[in-house]
């Protein structure tokens, strides 16, 4: 289990969670920040600093957020693995220059 971040934060990406993330494990999408729930080590630092009151523990999500946060969280982790590969083969490149 992991804290996660919904739909209330759409749109807003006020970036007081990513400031108080003790490991840089919340990232920025296009139109909501989300954490990388492999690398969150479930301190919760994150979740009193939210402006609306979007992060919760993954099983505490309010039932009306429950579905859209969990394609959220698969969207967005294919998003960011697919990024984070770009990324590596980018810096790949720039090596064997």
């Amino acid at each position: 289990m992991t804290y996660v971040i919904a739909q209330p934060c759409v749109d807003v990406k006020d970036k007081s969670c990513i400031e108080e993330c003790p490991v840089d494990c919340i990232y920025e999408g296009n139109r909501i920040m989300y954490i990388q729930p492999d690398e969150c080590v479930d301190c919760g630092a994150c979740e009193p600093v939210c402006p609306v009151e979007a992060i919760y523990y993954e099983d505490d999500v309010p039932s009306q957020w429950k579905e859209l946060d969990r394609l959220l969280v698969n969207s967005l982790s294919k998003s960011a693995l697919l990024e984070e590969q770009a990324r590596s083969a980018q810096l790949a490149k720039t090596m064997k220059k």
